[in-house]
């Protein structure tokens, strides 16, 4: 144990490991792109059965068939029956929990199920590493043992946040896609619109089109469409889509399409000053973060940038005062 405490601590063995690490991941993400397949396909189809899956529920409902078509993907045995079993839904998750990973593509009982049994294992999972770390490895033995179970249990309470941080993180990206292509997506339903295309079709070709721009925005305009073949009333259809994304760029569209299916006012005129007004949007963000670019630079350049230069200015003068003596 001493031999290897002595190894984990010394810097020629760690800066060897971050080295490795360093190297690895610049191998990674050159080899990432060239490797990476085009997930439009399967999303797509994916999304395709939700429209079938629409329907199952509903006959399902209506007829109390046995033998329930599934069209979902069902979460692990030993998931499902621990968070039954100990009804971690009712504590750990909510209606507000069920929105959020919606809006972070995730839908199905099989989401939540896996959310919550995230929620309730990474805590221990968390306490048991600082556990290990603190009293087998030796990290801050020389402090008390209260104040390194102290420790213990606040990485065991991080851990009950780790699941909301990687679906935070999952929501943002999917707003990130779908924000940059909406002002495109509603040049394309205009469109489709003015050509005389009702609402239902124009939904299914943009969605078809946006795809290689926005697999997150196909996704929810193609469920979109389902959704309004199938429901009684397209405000429902409306309001989900909104609700799904999270964005009042698309909230404001949505209400739009809402009022003019409600008084039968034109789709294009609206549909025209949306999709100038979310251009407009999307150029302020693009200038809010140039602008804020020059103060992120300062610190990088300093730690990186400027000992490398002073290196290469004032390297002759050393090498040269070296010679000398």
């Amino acid at each position: 144990m001493k031999e290897f405490l002595t190894l984990v601590f010394d810097p020629q063995f760690v800066l060897a490991v971050l080295t490795a690490l360093f190297v690895a991941a610049t191998v990674i993400t050159l080899a990432m792109p060239m490797i990476d397949k085009d997930p439009l396909k399967a999303r797509i189809k994916a999304v395709a059965l939700e429209r079938e899956q629409i329907r199952a529920r509903e006959r399902s409902k209506l007829a109390n068939a046995e033998g329930k078509i599934q069209l979902r993907n069902e979460p692990k045995a030993y998931m499902r029956d621990l968070v039954d079993r100990l009804q971690l839904k009712n504590i750990l998750a909510d209606e507000q929990t069920i929105g959020r990973l919606r809006m972070a593509g995730q839908r199905g009982k099989a989401a939540i199920t896996v959310y919550v049994f995230a929620r309730f294992v990474f805590p221990f999972i968390l306490f048991a590493v600082a556990i290990f770390y603190f009293f087998v490895v030796g990290v801050l033995a020389t402090r008390p043992v209260g104040f390194r179970l102290m420790l213990a249990v606040l990485a065991a309470a991080g851990g009950l946040y780790v699941p909301n941080l990687y679906l935070s993180n999952m929501i943002a990206k999917r707003q990130q896609s779908i924000r940059r292509a909406w002002p495109d997506a509603l040049d394309l339903m205009l469109i489709c619109v003015e050509s005389g295309m009702a609402v239902e079709p124009a939904f299914r070709k943009v969605g078809d089109e946006i795809g290689t721009q926005s697999v997150e925005l196909a996704e929810e305009m193609i469920l979109t469409t389902a959704e309004m073949s199938f429901l009684a009333d397209r405000r429902k259809a409306y309001e989900n889509l909104g609700n799904r994304t999270g964005l009042e760029g698309v909230r404001s569209v949505m209400t739009a399409l809402i009022q003019a299916e409600r008084y039968g006012t034109p789709v294009g005129n609206a549909l025209r000053t949306l999709a100038q007004e979310n251009r407009d949007m999307r150029m302020a963000e693009a200038e809010k973060k140039a602008a804020a670019l020059p103060p992120q630079l300062t610190v990088p350049m300093i730690i990186f940038f400027l000992p490398v230069l002073f290196l290469v200015i004032m390297g002759p003068a050393f090498i040269q005062i070296f010679h000398w003596t």
